[in-house]
């Protein structure tokens, strides 16, 4: 069978994919994936034969898929919940297609257009956190989040007999203002913090907190004790697969929602845009690091039902039953 994937050139559209992807190469099937340039050199190091559809920088129109439809010929179309291009190339050309969602079920107004509910979906979120109607009208395929990041050379997590924190907004959303709040809170906790600020300057930071541009956040979300972050998918799931509970400073998109929704089922604490201080972030690691609190219970029953969802490779294997149905 041959697949073809395709999402929304930046790493929190496609990282989500790329664990199912890795798992249909594996069960022996041929995969393509559709991209911008940008993401093209973590695709290829899994060995996803990535291509640019036509011009296409960072979405992908359907006029842009349609000769490489015709190309390739695939039995099968997945693709992200950004990316509707490819669903109307491959209904115009008969191939069956899947919508790969990325976390929660986004709200009207973020930039993106809504995923059509009459189709199926991969659905990476856990069921209690999804959004209701979503799980009420659409037919939904379980798959389990996994986390994927690029590995880095000679990186580790270095423990103390101090909690860790992590701490970082993402790829598009931070700013030194935020990351300098939320550090100078957690510097007065007595604990070790690592950094991920991303494209954002920051001047000095204190000695107990490690500043990178980048970590390999799968790897080291098992370590930490929580995560203060902007609320995105990717890290919102990636901290719940492992049991970590969250503060949210939600910055954009499908923030806010989201840290509604953690925040709804004890995982999280949250601070809005307007509330932000260093002490309120002090103040919400504190009582996430509590043994009296909650949060983590809530992660932890949240992780497990994680870790019943069917892995990648479960769905991997029941994806031809899928391009059969034309």
């Amino acid at each position: 069978m041959r697949v073809l994937f395709a999402s929304l050139a930046s790493v929190g559209h496609t990282y989500p994919l790329i664990p199912l992807a890795v798992a249909v190469k594996e069960a022996g099937h041929e995969v393509h994936f559709a991209a911008g340039e940008n993401v093209h050199a973590s695709l290829r190091r899994n060995g996803l034969q990535p291509f640019r559809p036509a011009d296409s920088f960072y979405e992908i129109y359907a006029e842009d898929l349609e000769p490489d439809l015709a190309r390739l010929r695939p039995d099968l179309v997945v693709h992200e919940w950004g990316q509707p291009g490819p669903a109307v190339a491959a209904q115009r050309a008969g191939i069956p297609s899947l919508w790969h969602g990325f976390g929660r079920l986004f709200p009207d107004g973020i930039g993106l257009e809504r995923p059509a509910l009459d189709r199926r979906h991969l659905d990476i979120c856990p069921p209690s956190l999804q959004d209701k109607d979503f799980l009420a009208t659409a037919e939904r395929i379980e798959l389990r989040p996994v986390a994927y990041s690029e590995p880095l050379p000679e990186w580790r997590v270095g423990r103390t007999s101090r909690p860790l924190v992590y701490l970082t907004l993402g790829t598009a959303f931070g700013t030194a203002e935020v990351l300098t709040t939320a550090i100078k809170g957690l510097a007065t906790l007595g604990i070790d913090v690592v950094v991920a600020a991303g494209n954002v300057q920051l001047g000095a930071v204190p000695g107990d907190v490690t500043l990178h541009r980048w970590v390999p956040q799968a790897e080291l979300l098992p370590h930490v004790d929580a995560v203060v972050h902007h609320g995105g998918s990717g890290t919102t799931l990636g901290a719940l697969a492992v049991g970590v509970p969250q503060l949210v400073l939600p910055q954009g998109a499908d923030q806010f929602a989201n840290a509604e929704a953690l925040s709804v089922a004890g995982a999280a604490l949250s601070i809005l845009p307007g509330e932000l201080s260093a002490d309120g972030v002090a103040e919400g690691v504190r009582k996430l690091l509590s043994r009296r609190s909650g949060h983590r219970d809530a992660a932890r029953a949240i992780a497990e039902e994680i870790a019943r969802m069917p892995s990648p490779g479960e769905v991997a294997r029941d994806l031809p039953r899928w391009a059969e149905d034309r």
